[in-house]
């Protein structure tokens, strides 16, 4: 659990700046579309798709960018699938890195 609230708390920290940005200062919006999307990426996917890690990571982050341009697209949020990928795009980018380097997150 430790592991993912370290990743969970990460992720927000790259992303929700992001997403405050574009929802104009809205907390709840910016938190939360990660907040619904992280813990289902991080306990779901790997037990769905134990296979293959590299087809794991594609479909989890399919879903997130898909599920959190949708959130941002109900908050009139412009622009919201390319805020989507642009966010997911720079966490999953810096965690990789940081996994590489330091084994975490």
């Amino acid at each position: 659990m430790t592991a993912w609230l370290i990743a969970f708390l990460f992720t927000q920290a790259v992303e929700a700046p992001l997403y405050l940005k574009a929802t104009s200062g809205r907390w709840a919006v910016a938190l939360g579309a990660s907040a619904v999307t992280h813990p289902l990426v991080w306990f779901a996917f790997p037990v769905l798709l134990p296979d293959s890690y590299a087809v794991m990571v594609l479909a989890a982050e399919a879903f997130a960018v898909s599920v959190e341009a949708a959130w941002l697209l109900a908050f009139g949020v412009p622009r919201a699938l390319l805020l989507s990928l642009l966010a997911n795009g720079a966490s999953a980018t810096v965690g990789f890195a940081l996994r590489a380097v330091f084994g975490v997150p």
